[in-house]
């Protein structure tokens, strides 16, 4: 059997992208999964979705993200919640910046705004805003759940007639002058028209297969949950000095992350010194964190790029070769409009919105980055 797209990588972004592409009629899509579906960066990733982002790529495409979460929620019945992000700034530097953070939003339609003192007490009632010099609201923002989300969109899909192989290693792809025939895997080779290539770092050994690199690095990130709550808080808050954040689930449990010092392409290892940090950051604007318990604590990775912007789009050396991966903690707000816009170019020939051009996995050899300041976590 030939395939008119194999997708190789089973999270939220290769899920999507299948979606997409059964929605739109393509019938014959298989996706492989070396693990098991969200095994990769999906399962481990706070589920916080904003447009509240630093450059004009994502603003605009994070914004066309926000509606397809909203349509796909209402579909599906999975949680989802627009309940915004709260930026807490502790000094007059941070807020500097966030004025002139704030003109550029407002540039392309986003209304972000300086939140009031009690509408910080309205949405955030647990939270100690003594220290605050200012908070940073992002009404657009929200929160949906890794899990029921990722579920959703592949038993939809399934239901479409996507396969999903469970199990299989993509090995290399194959090619012959200049257009994609399929894909080796562990299992025998599987024929196809195209390929999506949305499997994290093991994206640049399957391209360099076929002599293209492009710069993706697994960096280590480190995440830790409480036991549940009652309401708390409702917007994902960021502590703006550190860029630590915190949201609370649908079923009260406070998940939290923090920044510690990591080596690019080091090992996903557990650290002593992670805790105290993630509680020095937090007790200072949730002092009763003190003594919580701490039910799991977990390491993933966010798959980086130079610039902090995703490679999405099909390669120029070999026809039929696409490419979504290195999101920079960002892939999981980011699946719908990326999985909408592969299938548009597929199907299509170019992309719905003409800035993911500016995406191009060709960018980095071109020296046309685009860089982004708010990665959090």
């Amino acid at each position: 059997m030939r395939y008119d797209v194999v997708v190789v990588g089973g999270g939220i972004v290769g899920v999507s992208t299948a979606y997409f592409l059964a929605e739109k009629g393509v019938k014959r899509v298989l996706v492989l999964e070396s693990n098991y579906i969200g095994g990769g960066s999906t399962f481990k990733c706070a589920g916080g979705i904003r447009a509240s982002f630093t450059s004009r790529v994502h603003v605009i495409l994070m914004k066309k993200s926000i509606e397809l979460w909203g349509k796909l929620a209402a579909l599906y019945g999975f949680p989802y919640r627009r309940s915004g992000y709260l930026w807490l700034i502790d000094n007059e530097e941070d807020y500097e910046k966030f004025r002139e953070i704030q003109r550029f939003h407002h540039s392309l339609g986003l209304k972000t705004s300086f939140a009031a003192e009690d509408f910080v007490q309205e949405v955030a009632p647990a939270l100690e805003a003594s220290k605050l010099v200012a908070a940073y609201y992002d009404p657009l923002a929200g929160k949906a759940s890794p899990f029921k989300s990722l579920q959703a969109l592949f038993l939809a899909s399934r239901d479409m007639g996507v396969e999903y192989r469970i199990g299989i290693t993509a090995n290399r792809l194959v090619s012959s002058d200049g257009k994609i025939l399929g894909v080796e895997t562990s299992k025998g080779i599987l024929k196809a028209d195209n390929v999506v290539l949305a499997a994290g770092t093991n994206t640049s050994s399957l391209l360099q297969g076929i002599g293209l690199s492009i710069p993706l690095e697994p960096l280590p990130r480190h995440a830790a949950i409480t036991e549940e709550y009652g309401r708390a808080f409702d917007p994902l808050l960021v502590d703006v000095s550190t860029g630590a954040y915190s949201v609370q689930t649908s079923h009260g449990h406070v998940l939290m992350g923090v920044g510690v010092e990591e080596r690019p392409g080091g090992p996903a290892l557990e650290r002593y010194d992670f805790l105290p940090k993630l509680l020095s950051v937090w007790t200072k604007w949730l002092p009763w964190l003190a003594e919580a318990h701490i039910l799991r604590y977990w390491v993933g990775y966010y798959v980086m790029t130079p610039d902090h912007h995703p490679v999405v789009g099909p390669i120029s050396r070999v026809e039929g070769v696409y490419v979504a991966s290195g999101f920079s903690g960002h892939g999981f707000m980011m699946a719908p409009i990326t999985g909408h816009e592969i299938a548009e170019w597929i199907t299509s020939g170019k992309p719905s919105i003409s800035e993911t051009r500016e995406l191009a996995p060709e960018r980095f050899e071109m020296g046309k980055l685009i860089h982004e300041k708010a990665v959090i976590g």
